[in-house]
């Protein structure tokens, strides 16, 4: 049902989206997809955890790349992913992660690009040792909200993504993150470095 889900959203948006169309193109009876979710804002919120858990995984699988040496990479690596769900993943270009839903749709606390961002520096805390996590969790929360404006701006100029819009994105993202986290002015949000013990001569 959730991937009846995707495919219909992309065709007729989430408006257009009916509990009787998805269960024509489900091949299921109305009453099934009663017994699992009470209305479509239900399924979507359910495609829409998973998509996030499939955004997650895919970055835990390239954070564990050796090729990876810096917390820009994994910065580089989450906004690559993004663009590439928007080219690849059913549902994603038209609901990204709920917003076009509800802006608390994964969490009634937080509005859903927050949650993507906490969830962008816990990984990045654990694969780059970065230190100062509330004031990462804050930029971070910026960069996504700016990459997601950018990125939606680039698929409305082109249905491939506009290449231009994506490297300007990317070039903007990286400077300011690099003048929050690494520059001189930025509390050093930066990963502990290893004390160097003088060996005996």
């Amino acid at each position: 049902m959730l991937d009846a889900c995707a495919e219909l959203v992309d065709e007729v948006g989430y408006e257009g989206l009916t509990t009787t169309l998805l269960a024509e193109r489900a091949e299921v009876a109305i009453g099934s997809v009663y017994q699992f979710f009470p209305d479509k804002r239900a399924i979507v919120q359910a495609l829409t955890l998973r998509t996030m858990e499939s955004y997650l995984q895919r970055l835990d699988e390239r954070f564990a790349s050796d090729e990876m040496t810096h917390w820009w990479d994994g910065v580089d690596a989450g906004i690559d992913e993004y663009i590439t769900m928007h080219r690849t993943v059913p549902g994603f270009r038209t609901l990204h992660f709920g917003d076009v839903v509800d802006l608390h749709l994964l969490d009634e606390q937080r509005d859903n690009n927050g949650v993507i961002a906490d969830q962008l520096a816990r990984v990045l805390t654990e694969r780059f040792g970065l230190t100062d996590v509330p004031k990462l969790r804050f930029v971070l929360e910026i960069a996504v909200e700016a990459a997601d404006a950018l990125i939606k701006l680039a698929f409305r100029r082109r249905s491939d993504g506009d290449e231009r819009v994506l490297l300007e994105a990317k070039a903007l993202i990286r400077e300011y993150l690099h003048r929050q986290v690494d520059g001189p002015d930025s509390g050093r949000v930066a990963a502990e470095q290893p004390v160097e013990v003088a060996q005996p001569a």
